[in-house]
């Protein structure tokens, strides 16, 4: 089976400018394809690398990849779907997460041999570049009108909040295609749904500039669906938070955890991401086991993302703490805390451990019951833990599911 009807077959094609001139490439040609990130963090969460998945098809398929790094306009932050203003990051913030991005990435891409998938960097050609003169080369060719109906920017509006910084971030994600394909050949760009708007202004930047210079440049905008949860929201994130691909972020039964909290609705499209399982036998399994299925893609994923070795250690743990015999604390994950005082109140144990977001949300899980301590339902958000009771650790449950040994370094 081609690349193309790979990405048909799995459902991983969503929208494109134009999916004949895309199909008839596929077959017959080598594109140069690339996705863009901007470095908002250091790391990468699960959610963040669906079009690398894609990619990584591609690059198998011997067609060349281009991963953006946006430097540039990390600085002004991508305004889809937002209701706030993104904060705007320093320099500083903006080297040290484009590193980190960078070494994220290597778990999806070969950065060597025959056929390397390059890294690039906005920054680099925004830095020299002019506004009057950006405004005469590229602002020409954007309707203002056209700009702010764009759902893109449809929930800042209705907020009465969009900037004018914030316009200019769809200005420069056309220019990053229309420079990819001057530079490098770049004749797709790929991207989820809700990049669509800028995708397409890529494309309709390349055919204003075919007619003004009469060239002939292919330039293909194309989007993957996104892994949404029942609620709407985007996937990568879980009531712990961030499902991190670096592993000093999140333990491997945190990670496994977070792969098998993903929703029902959204299991057959993470096999198809993540996996080469085919979809006939992912559908299958699917429909006869859901918790099965969602073990398998819990280990597949983890196994893909952070090796085998994880991937047995987690489902190990996993299936220990949930026997019905109860929960074996030399399999629970574990969390040290060096300790300067003789006891530490729960509350403040339990939000540096990082087992609750925050006080918060502690105590509301102590009103409805949804906390315990080795096996007790904790009643007193007030209460006072000893340096010597933590000796030996003590495991926290919270809900159903989660576990959390807290010991004395």
């Amino acid at each position: 089976m081609g690349l193309f009807e790979t990405l048909k077959e799995r459902n991983l094609l969503y929208q494109s400018t134009d999916e004949e001139k895309l199909k008839y490439l596929l077959e017959h040609e080598k594109v140069t394809v690339y996705t863009g990130t901007d470095p908002t963090a250091d790391s990468l969460h699960i959610g963040h690398c669906v079009p690398c998945t894609i990619l990584r098809r591609f690059q198998q398929a011997g067609h060349k990849v281009i991963i953006l790094v946006g430097g540039a306009t990390a600085a002004i932050g991508d305004p889809s779907g937002k209701t706030d203003m993104r904060p705007m990051l320093t320099r500083e913030q903006l080297e040290h997460n484009i590193e980190g991005i960078k070494r994220a990435f290597s778990r999806f891409l070969d950065f060597d041999g025959e056929n390397p998938a390059i890294i690039v960097n906005n920054a680099d050609w925004f830095k020299n570049y002019s506004y009057v003169d950006f405004m005469r080369d590229v602002g020409v060719h954007f309707n203002v009108n056209k700009m702010i109906a764009n759902e893109i920017y449809s929930k800042r509006m209705e907020e009465g909040g969009l900037t004018f910084f914030e316009m200019g971030y769809m200005l420069m994600q056309a220019y990053d295609f229309l420079y990819l394909n001057k530079t490098y050949g770049c004749n797709v760009q790929w991207g989820g749904a809700d990049q669509w708007g800028n995708i397409v202004a890529g494309a309709e930047l390349g055919r204003k500039m075919n007619f003004l210079d009469g060239k002939n440049r292919t330039m293909i905008g194309v989007t993957n669906p996104l892994l949404l949860t029942p609620e709407g929201k985007k996937m990568g994130k879980t009531e712990k938070g961030a499902i991190w691909i670096e592993k000093d972020k999140i333990s491997a039964y945190d990670f496994y955890q977070g792969i098998y909290q993903t929703p029902d609705a959204c299991v057959e499209m993470m096999f198809a991401l993540f996996t080469d399982e085919p979809m006939d036998k992912v559908r299958a399994m699917i429909k006869e086991n859901i918790v099965k299925a969602k073990k398998r893609l819990s280990f597949e994923i983890t196994k893909f993302v952070r090796g085998e070795e994880d991937a047995i250690l987690a489902e190990n743990m996993s299936n220990n703490l949930f026997k019905s015999a109860g929960v074996d604390k030399s399999n629970a994950p574990t969390f040290e805390i060096n300790m300067t005082n003789e006891s530490i109140g729960l509350l403040n144990l339990l939000v540096n451990a990082k087992f609750v977001q925050s006080k918060g949300e502690a105590r509301r899980l102590i009103e409805q019951n949804g906390l315990s301590m080795d096996g007790e339902i904790i009643k007193d958000s007030a209460l006072i833990l000893t340096k010597s009771a933590l000796t030996n650790g003590i495991l926290f449950k919270k809900g159903k599911k989660n576990y959390l040994l807290i010991k004395t370094k």
